[in-house]
């Protein structure tokens, strides 16, 4: 697992106990801050996505929508890229690429019947 989030998002996580740091010394967290550009959040999203490791990348929805792209070109099942919601911002599932994703394969479904 990955997270990037706010603090109380990352330490949360991490006293949950998924935290790490690898052999190469890179975080399996990213805590991301005011002064945080979104170049840093796509290096980091995307280097999380090269990492055999994870599974799972947990990123809190604001800062899902500023690498937005980025997500949405991310089409493979693992890693999963789950957006969670954070203080700043209520969680919105229109915007949910996975959800968008479900809803495009569900409909052609639901027309045929």
């Amino acid at each position: 697992m990955a997270v990037i989030g706010d603090e109380d998002t990352c330490v949360g996580f991490l006293l949950g106990g998924i935290g790490e740091v690898n052999d190469e010394r890179q975080r399996n967290f990213m805590v991301v801050e005011k002064g945080t550009s979104v170049t840093e959040i796509d290096k980091c999203f995307k280097r999380f996505l090269a990492r055999e490791d994870v599974a799972i990348i947990m990123i809190n929805q604001v800062y899902a929508d500023m690498i937005r792209p980025t997500i949405d070109n991310h089409l493979l099942a693992v890693p999963t890229v789950l957006e969670i919601p954070s203080k700043q911002l209520a969680y919105d599932a229109g915007k949910d690429s996975i959800l968008k994703r479900a809803s495009g394969i569900l409909k052609p479904i639901v027309r045929r019947r």
